[in-house]
């Protein structure tokens, strides 16, 4: 899959295994370019780039897909992340990687929004 790590997920810890697992991943945190980027900027990078976003930050989010649903905005998929605390690193991976592989392929992601 291809995914996008919002700016509070780990490069290492969390985009390395998931990219050892055969994931295509970017990190917003990898990239000081993207750092402070907007929200809303962050999900149109994602569906520009038909990335799934994977984020913690499911306060701005659920608002942002929401609206993003009712004005017919399609993006990548978003997956949203509450379960786990932010070391708790190898089971967020396991969690993340087992979501991705359930929904299917790349195409099943497209506008789904999802949370664990």
């Amino acid at each position: 899959m291809r995914i996008l790590l919002d700016e509070q997920l780990s490069p290492r810890y969390v985009g390395e295994p998931l990219a050892t697992r055969g994931h295509d991943v970017v990190c917003i945190a990898g990239h000081p370019s993207h750092e402070g980027t907007s929200d809303d900027a962050v999900l149109a990078l994602a569906a520009e780039s038909g990335r799934i976003l994977v984020t913690r930050n499911a306060r701005h989010f659920v608002p942002l897909a929401r609206e993003w649903a009712e004005r017919g905005r399609p993006h990548a998929g978003l997956l949203l992340v509450w379960s786990r605390e932010t070391d708790e690193f190898g089971a967020l991976v396991e969690e993340v990687a087992g979501v991705l592989v359930s929904v299917g392929d790349q195409d099943g992601w497209a506008s789904l929004t999802l949370s664990l």
